[in-house]
């Protein structure tokens, strides 16, 4: 494959990026790190019979299905439009519940007080004081999140010139906000685990989809550099990427204390 062939195929893959969180493109390609938690396992912890539930940025809604809770108790968040609007045909005519709605810092949720008993979110943005308000007493957030420096290694490769913002979004700065808030952490954790992305086409995949840890990214102003990653993967067989993730489980503290019966404290 010549350079103008490689270009190309780029660009096809950064375009892909742009319809939708669709991270099922990249099955096989980037086989990402493990991090020492499951964060699907500290989820059914915490499920029991009748309590209402709000998934975060549900994405494709696949994981809040597999969760097999009755639908009716399920409410899910979602401000990719592509994705909202599978959401709407996957989601809703089986009884759950979709509200349009980007979540993050500043932002208010479309929900009245006290209308949860566990609120998810993985990798979606929050805001603590929002997450409490929308809790019931006693009820529980748990949260897994790329942090800032996330990514950070590859981007550096990519765009040397180019600051990101959110280096500082991690377990240390987040867990104190919590605790201020009136939250008791119940749980949290971080890690740096190494992944591996299998072809630059997945990068320009991912790099596109994941533009605040690559801002400006495109192939055309980054074609150099990614001629020689091409010639890494295949002298290497992949390229390396370290992740960042932190893991926070916390409970509001206007309910009684102590966890459910019989849920893990690890």
């Amino acid at each position: 494959m010549n350079q103008a062939e490689r270009k190309e195929l780029w660009k096809h893959e950064e375009s892909c990026a742009l319809s939708g969180r669709d991270f099922s493109h990249l099955q096989g390609r980037y086989l990402k790190g493990k991090a020492p938690w499951d964060y699907r396992l500290k989820v059914l912890d915490f499920l029991r019979p009748g309590i209402k539930i709000l998934d975060m940025g549900t994405g494709s809604g696949e994981f809040l299905l597999s969760l097999s809770h009755p639908r009716q108790l399920l409410t899910a968040t979602e401000g990719d439009p592509a994705n909202y609007r599978l959401c709407l045909r996957r989601l809703t005519s089986l009884g759950v519940t979709v509200v349009d709605c980007t979540c993050g810092e500043g932002k208010e949720m479309p929900f009245p007080d006290n209308s949860f008993d566990l609120v998810l979110n993985r990798h979606e943005g929050y805001d603590v004081g929002e997450v409490r308000r929308v809790l019931r007493d006693g009820g529980f957030f748990l949260t897994e999140q790329a942090g800032g420096q996330n990514s950070r290694l590859l981007a550096q490769r990519l765009l040397p010139e180019r600051e990101r913002p959110g280096l500082a979004f991690n377990l240390e700065n987040e867990a104190p906000k919590f605790r201020k808030a009136g939250f008791r952490l119940v749980c949290q954790n971080q890690a740096y685990p190494m992944a591996k992305i299998m072809d630059v086409g997945a990068l320009c995949f991912y790099a596109k989809l994941r533009e605040r840890e690559f801002p400006g990214f495109s192939v055309d102003n980054c074609l150099d550099r990614l001629l020689l990653l091409q010639r890494e993967v295949e002298e290497r067989g992949c390229l390396l990427n370290q992740e960042h993730r932190f893991l926070l489980i916390a409970k509001n503290r206007k309910g009684a204390a102590g966890l459910p019966s019989g849920r893990r404290n690890d």
